[in-house]
């Protein structure tokens, strides 16, 4: 019985070590009142800076963030892009997160500003 749980332990933790989106600012989802400076994803594993990304688009698909996508380094579970003035609408966060043991996951939410 002991050794089926090694074996389990053993298999299991990998699946572990993906850096999977934690938390949003923006939620994931919700409405904010007015533009954020930055869109802040958090992971739950530390991330390659040089091969992790992160945009932000509007609902005709034009990129508005700023370009300068940067990932903490005190803090390299955290990503962040700084975004123009958003006007009231419907906005994509698209990601990509290469964490430090190679495993890639991306993903992509919604966020609205309603003005």
């Amino acid at each position: 019985m002991r050794l089926a749980a090694l074996v389990f332990a053993l298999l299991a933790s990998p699946a572990f070590a993906h850096a999977f989106l934690e938390r949003a600012d923006p939620r994931v989802g919700s409405t904010v009142d007015k533009s954020p400076a930055r869109v802040m994803l958090q992971f739950t594993e530390a991330l390659e800076p040089a091969f992790s990304t992160l945009k932000v688009v509007d609902a005709a698909g034009h990129e508005v963030d700023s370009g300068d996508k940067q990932v903490d380094p005190k803090d390299r579970r955290m990503m962040s892009v700084s975004v123009r003035a958003l006007k009231p609408g419907a906005y994509k966060v698209i990601w990509r997160a290469l964490s430090a043991d190679t495993h890639v996951t991306q993903g992509d939410f919604k966020f609205e500003v309603r003005r």
